[in-house]
């Protein structure tokens, strides 16, 4: 993780295309013949993807996954959660299973994607997301160890001219430490959709909240603790590299700094006290 550039891999598959309509069949040809390659009709990864209105930015995280360096055998599913732009026509031209899924909310879609995999480990992934080549000998290698049913990795911003790189680095940092502080009694505070696997027959058992809320992937988390050990994956190498759309909609880099301060240090104390046991289908957001 630099405080200066991305990795070279990124500027591979970011694609700068405005819509379906952009894309060109040989970008389509190229990615699917990488697929071809690293897919498995006996997969013991399946990586499951929700999308809802993400005509490009699905075929950008597709094209990062299709270039993974990996012998694991795997499959790629994508849940298109009731995209109403050309998701759905993005995805009949890359070679990926896709199901529809008409309940809106990441919860119900994801749901969708874990019945429908065929794997013994699941590795969740965003559509806005880019997934450099070691992210799932990473993610799998820490799923492998002793006791532990659930992994969750890091991930790091793209830069643009409202947040220059320098600057999502130290929020970056800061994101971090805390999370260290997090994993000690409240480990699915860190686990997100964007990065996150877990043993599969543990997820099924559990099952995603069954409507449109967020935070569906924390609950699962927190759910699959009584199964055993939630670990993170550090490796720098194989941090998600996703755009800055969650900070553009709070205004400034400053606005968006001391809010995440202020947040954590509201909540600073709890971090270090478990959350007793609830059901994590009904209870609210806080």
């Amino acid at each position: 993780m630099s405080a200066l550039r991305i990795p070279n891999w990124v500027n591979a598959c970011n694609h700068k295309f405005g819509s379906y309509r952009e894309i060109p069949g040989e970008v389509f040809a190229q990615i699917n013949g990488r697929l071809k390659r690293l897919q498995s009709d006996a997969p013991l990864v399946s990586v499951v993807i929700a999308a809802w209105n993400e005509e490009v930015n699905i075929l950008n995280c597709i094209d990062s996954l299709s270039r993974m360096e990996t012998v694991l055998p795997l499959e790629i599913i994508v849940i298109n959660n009731n995209s109403t732009d050309h998701t759905d026509l993005t995805l009949k031209r890359l070679d990926v299973g896709t199901f529809l899924q008409p309940i809106q909310g990441p919860g119900p879609a994801r749901e969708l994607g874990q019945q429908q995999s065929r794997g013994k480990y699941i590795l969740l992934a965003d559509a806005d997301c880019l997934y450099p080549p070691t992210w799932v000998d990473d993610m799998i290698g820490v799923l492998k160890k002793p006791k532990v049913v659930c992994a969750y990795g890091r991930y790091s911003f793209l830069p643009d001219e409202k947040y220059p790189r320098w600057k999502l680095y130290l929020l970056e940092k800061m994101k971090d430490m805390v999370a260290e502080l997090r994993h000690f009694k409240r480990p699915y505070l860190n686990a997100y959709g964007m990065s996150m696997g877990y043993i599969a027959a543990n997820g099924r058992a559990i099952g995603f909240v069954d409507h449109n809320i967020r935070g569906e992937d924390g609950r699962m988390c927190f759910d699959l603790m009584k199964f055993g050990k939630i670990k993170q994956m550090k490796a720098n190498r194989s941090r998600v590299w996703t755009a800055p759309r969650t900070l553009q909609s709070e205004g400034s880099f400053a606005k968006v700094l001391f809010n995440r301060i202020r947040k954590e240090i509201k909540r600073l104390f709890s971090l270090f006290r478990p959350l007793p046991e609830h059901d994590t289908k009904t209870s609210e957001n806080y």
